[in-house]
């Protein structure tokens, strides 16, 4: 087999496609040229569709990460043709699924919608904005046991909330992928092609030139800055100008206020309003753990719990529990009235802070430069272990992340400048001699003692530097 690589392109000389950097092999029925803006979740996709066990796949994540993208693109590179259902903007396509539940018949009424034949594996049948129609939702298990052979993939705005639900869906009849905004990775290759080809080849315990060490740190900054929400990268790599960042961040953060009040269900949204406003304020304690006193005078557990639960089954937050003990398994010791909470996306982290962009560039020391590292290192580790990442915290100190690698477990310290001192980390290290332990800092790549100083850039290659 030939496969001829050009600039983000792939170009098909067989019956076979292979994505740069990935081991799959996906058997298609047609040749084309296969526009490679890559998204990490992209090869999850492709596994999903060589799968023998493939279920009806569900994309759950924030609005506007770019899961709308992702569906059609995939449909686009890796199928003869797709057809797109919107149950938002298509509301007669609800009474196809509340009267109907035999798939054969669905997928006759919904190809002469489309206006084209819907062929098994070689027809992406998307189903958007699924929230919007419980019984399509409810109609994947039917597809899963009666059409198992058609490749159906759905996405929906804050779906995971519904998600949450108790029997809001088929249990065990989907697959879930989570997608998140870009990540460090996604948004260097993004932006600058030629230094990522530098960056995917790092190898462990490769050190790194000062030059590439130096240019790497400055997209890292912009990073912060942009974060990795698809509506700012895209308008940061065609016109460069920080005001249209500001612009787009703050009318995302109005779309998903908004939201709160239209997809509440059962949670108050003023609760709800109320937390996501907080985390700034938490974040920027000394002790980030979050404090119910902080949302409100006088807030207690029951007062926001589940504002807190809707938040984070929506995408919105991520959660970090702390735990009591640093063995395996790591979620067996969960301290669940112990947490801290982080916003999914560092730009827009960033924007609520109300962060200048100077003081992040000019590598100055200001009030909020820890927790929006932290932020940033949280959102790179995502995906990469199981459980997700914990803290840790004793009367010596606390450990800024601790997360599972295997049996494995390995304290990480995250440091926004080059300074190196951490007496907390170093006693750990001392005490428990794990076989690994990570700082991330502006420092280079370098192994001293104990703990690998990782450089804040490389967070996203975490797992495969170990």
């Amino acid at each position: 087999m030939r496969v001829v690589y050009t600039k983000k392109c792939v170009k098909l000389d067989t019956e076979t496609l292979v994505m740069p950097g990935s081991t799959v092999q996906v058997p298609i029925s047609f040749k084309r040229m296969v526009n490679l803006v890559r998204r990490n979740a992209m090869e999850d996709l492709i596994r999903w569709k060589v799968d023998e066990e493939r279920k009806p796949m569900v994309l759950k994540g924030a609005r506007q990460v770019g899961k709308t993208w992702l569906m059609k693109e995939f449909g686009r590179n890796f199928y003869k043709n797709l057809v797109y259902f919107n149950f938002d903007e298509e509301d007669a396509l609800k009474s196809i699924f509340e009267s109907n539940k035999n798939p054969q018949r669905i997928l006759e009424l919904l190809a002469l919608i489309a206006g084209q034949r819907i062929e098994p594996g070689r027809t992406l049948i998307i189903f958007d904005e699924i929230q919007e129609c419980p019984a399509a939702l409810n109609a994947l298990k039917y597809f899963r046991e009666k059409a198992g052979e058609y490749h159906v993939i759905a996405a929906g705005s804050l779906l995971g909330a519904l998600l949450a639900q108790p029997k809001s869906y088929p249990v065990g009849m989907i697959n879930l992928l989570d997608i998140y905004p870009l990540t460090f990775d996604e948004f260097l290759e993004a932006s600058e092609p030629g230094l990522y080809a530098y960056y995917a080849g790092i190898q462990k315990g490769q050190a790194i030139e000062s030059i590439f060490h130096n240019r790497l740190l400055d997209v890292y900054s912009q990073y912060l800055i942009i974060g990795g929400m698809p509506e700012c990268v895209a308008s940061w790599i065609k016109y460069k100008d920080p005001a249209r960042i500001t612009q787009i961040q703050r009318k995302l953060i109005q779309v998903y206020e908004n939201d709160f009040s239209k997809h509440n269900g059962n949670v108050n949204s003023g609760r709800i309003l109320m937390v996501f406003r907080s985390i700034t304020t938490q974040l920027a304690k000394e002790n980030e753990k979050f404090m119910y006193g902080a949302v409100r005078e006088g807030g207690r557990a029951r007062d926001f719990e589940e504002a807190i639960e809707w938040l984070v089954s929506a995408g919105m937050l991520n959660r970090v529990y702390n735990v009591s003990k640093t063995e395996h398994p790591l979620a067996a010791f969960d301290r669940l009235d112990c947490f801290k909470l982080f916003v999914f996306d560092t730009g827009l982290l960033k924007h609520m802070a109300g962060i200048d962009n100077g003081a992040i560039l000019l590598k100055t020391d200001y009030q909020f430069k820890g927790a929006l590292t932290e932020n940033y290192v949280l959102q790179q580790l995502k995906g990469q272990f199981q459980p997700e990442p914990r803290y840790f915290s004793d009367k010596r100190g606390e450990i800024d992340f601790v997360v599972q690698n295997g049996t494995e477990i390995i304290p990480i310290e995250v440091k926004g400048g080059e300074d190196k001192s951490a007496p907390s980390f170093k006693y750990y290290v001392s005490k428990y001699a794990p076989e690994h332990a990570l700082r991330f800092s502006r420092r280079g790549y370098v192994v001293n003692g104990g703990i690998t100083n990782l450089p804040l850039y490389l967070a996203r290659k975490t797992r495969e530097l170990l």
